[in-house]
């Protein structure tokens, strides 16, 4: 057998890597804990599960779904999406579903990239951003995220070579891994910055819901121009505890959106029309309480897993959103993923070494908030003893 020649452009995914590590360990009697993925642990809210349980009794939800979607559940996100991030969505033109962000967020390489082609992808960063122009024949060109910019890109130091080959420019707040929140005024400059090199903006918009403090995260489609020049990947996936049903839409410039549909109806078949069905009661007002209860709980957990870094010597800023916290490795550490092996070793405590997303997050760590609160309360113990 001989595996395609893309394929050796990639390296391992990181998240199976560390399923293969955590596997090695119990294997050895060792109790690992693991803080590495961004899975939550607590089950889909009730009325969600009622709408698919209801939904696959129904016979025409067992036939092809049609990738356009459901007409009502296409409402559903343009509803959401005016309730909550005050931006008017067609449902006609602007909304379409996606088997998951990371298929959706895949897939538009395939849609808008050629070989020569460039992508823009913030680093560090979810690592379907690089990987999938690569897959696709393409180029990725990692933004750096500063941290005195608040982690966002310096546009102005992104070449006049590269400006002229990017198709796409990959974005992400709040942000994956660093927690970040965007700034003021910086959804405006990419606005600008896509107008002027005729670069389609990709938001993945996966963590908007889930932010503490006051916090309201924004869509970039709210930011003037925007639905001029980019889209956006909307996920329930980690603010309604729905990772495993894949449900997600992009939504945004009707002309992408075609281009989308175009692709897809040649990869895919649509999504389950029962899952549809869910995210539509997922989307509906009744579910903002389960929301907000998860937020409470992964405040708390953040002000646990902070503190406890803090006791072993870790400067860390709480974030205002995901559920993750960022913080510095340690002095006295040659790379992330030594620090990151010191921590395995020394507490059997599974975190994730900030260069696994990209040459800028070395020098840093993540932490998932999503462990249960026994087991997360004996992780920070353990680090807090290091």
């Amino acid at each position: 057998m001989r595996p395609s020649k893309r394929l050796s452009l990639i390296p391992p995914y990181l998240f199976a890597e560390l399923e293969r590590k955590i596997a090695r360990k119990k294997a050895e009697g060792v109790d690992v804990i693991s803080l590495g993925i961004g899975d939550p642990d607590r089950p889909t809210p009730a009325l969600v599960v009622e709408a698919m349980q209801e939904a696959v009794t129904e016979p025409q939800t067992h036939q092809y779904p049609t990738n356009r979607g459901r007409a009502d559940f296409r409402q559903a996100l343009s509803d959401y999406y005016e309730r909550r991030f005050d931006v008017r969505i067609d449902p006609e033109r602007e909304v379409m579903p996606a088997i998951g962000a990371k298929e959706a967020i895949f897939n538009l390489n395939l849609a808008f990239l050629d070989p020569g082609d460039a992508a823009l992808a913030s680093d560090p960063g979810y690592p379907v951003y690089t990987a999938g122009p690569l897959l696709a024949g393409a180029d990725p060109v990692v933004m750096p995220l500063v941290p005195e910019l608040g982690f966002t890109p310096d546009l102005s130091s992104i070449s006049a070579q590269d400006r002229a080959r990017a198709k796409l420019l990959y974005i992400n707040y709040p942000n994956n891994p660093t927690g970040a929140i965007v700034p003021p005024g910086f959804f405006e400059r990419v606005v600008e910055f896509a107008k002027a090199n005729d670069i389609l903006v990709v938001h993945d918009n996966s963590y908007s819901e889930i932010v503490y403090d006051g916090y309201h995260a924004p869509s970039f489609l709210a930011t003037p121009g925007a639905k001029e020049v980019g889209i956006e990947v909307f996920s329930l996936s980690k603010g309604y505890n729905m990772t495993g049903w894949r449900c997600a839409a992009v939504l945004g410039n009707a002309d992408a959106i075609e281009s989308f549909w175009k692709l897809k109806t040649n990869i895919d078949s649509g999504l389950f029309e029962a899952v549809q069905l869910a995210g539509v009661a997922a989307l509906s007002p009744d579910a903002d309480a389960e929301v907000a209860s998860m937020n409470e709980l992964y405040r708390i957990r953040r002000d646990l897993v902070c503190e406890a870094l803090r006791e072993a010597g870790v400067h860390v800023k709480p974030p205002k959103g995901t559920i993750y916290v960022w913080a510095p490795v340690p002095e006295g550490f040659e790379s992330s993923a030594a620090y990151c092996e010191h921590v395995l070793e020394q507490a059997a405590v599974v975190i994730s070494p900030g260069s696994a997303y990209g040459p800028s997050g070395e020098g840093w760590f993540r932490i998932s908030l999503t462990t249960p609160d026994d087991r997360l309360q004996e992780a920070v113990r353990r680090l807090a003893a290091l």
